[in-house]
């Protein structure tokens, strides 16, 4: 785990100082030539250098140990940041259609040659950050939210590169907001997917593959000696950290050793068949009748 964060990192710290870079030349080449597409595409990547930052620091502050004040230390910055990043190229999408469509309605002309040069650049810079990080995106929310940030702005800047080809020969100089427009449908689609899962994971909501009904229910059928359970949830902390909770009612009025075996094997079996990695049982016997599985606190 600490490699693949320190790998991660370095990875990302790469992928910034492309991206200010890239930036940089597409933000002064954008105003020079009067294209939006490409002014767009620099805001886009822009927003790549922010939420790589973000992604950086949220890795770094991941690795800090708990506290009494943070016991659960910094677990969550890398969903926060996740979350923090999609909500942020959403608004910048909206920004740049709305911009779009008044271009449209006022079509200046633009230097085709220099959205040829800057876009072909962008593709080539934002390429090489795609493939350093595309590994690790398949691992972390945090590290995928900045990949997408990189891989749409790749995307976004091919289709700048094939405007400007269209400019340039056909003369069609209204493609340059067409083309703004799909980049930020494209910004809002895959965001929104981002924006959902993080939000799932900040309000603790039981994930998608789980169903505490039948956790519950594979619980009772292996485990005899349990009459009940009650008060159970199930959430993630961020990615890698997946936690259980329920009141278990016993049959008998079983020793506190006894107790310890049956969580000793609770634990293998959740961890084994549902990658549950952290589980707190509070043992009860005799409390009260039959409870409902999930109890509004």
């Amino acid at each position: 785990m600490g490699t693949h964060h320190h790998h991660g990192g370095n990875k990302l710290l790469i992928s910034i100082v492309l991206n200010i870079f890239i930036t940089t030349l597409q933000a002064i080449g954008g105003f020079v030539s009067g294209s939006l597409a490409l002014l767009s595409d620099a805001l886009h990547n822009f927003t790549d250098v922010l939420s790589l930052i973000i992604s950086y620091i949220a890795q770094k502050l991941t690795k800090k140990k708990a506290t009494p004040q943070r016991t659960f230390g910094y677990k969550r910055a890398e969903i926060l940041a996740a979350f923090i990043n999609a909500l942020s190229l959403i608004v910048i999408a909206l920004f740049l259609t709305i911009e779009a469509i008044e271009r449209l309605q006022h079509q200046p002309k633009i230097d085709s040659d220099l959205v040829i040069a800057l876009s072909l650049f962008a593709i080539i810079g934002n390429g090489i950050s795609v493939i350093l990080l595309e590994k690790e995106s398949k691992e972390n929310i945090n590290i995928k939210s900045a990949y997408i940030h990189l891989l749409s702005d790749m995307m976004a800047s091919v289709a700048v590169l094939i405007g400007g080809i269209v400019m340039k020969y056909v003369g069609l100089f209204w493609i340059d907001g067409v083309l703004t427009i799909l980049i930020a449908a494209y910004l809002i689609a895959i965001s929104l997917q981002i924006l959902k899962k993080s939000t799932e994971i900040l309000m603790l909501f039981t994930p998608k593959n789980l169903s505490p009904e039948e956790i519950a229910a594979q619980l009772l059928q292996k485990f005899k000696d349990i009459k009940n359970i009650h008060h159970l949830h199930i959430w993630q902390i961020n990615e890698t950290e997946l936690h259980l909770e329920a009141h278990v009612d016993f049959k008998e009025n079983i020793s506190l050793s006894v107790f310890h075996q049956t969580l000793q094997k609770m634990e293998e079996y959740l961890k084994n068949n549902y990658q549950i990695n952290h589980i707190n049982i509070q043992p009860e016997f005799g409390r009260c009748n039959e409870k409902e599985l999930i109890i509004q606190d």
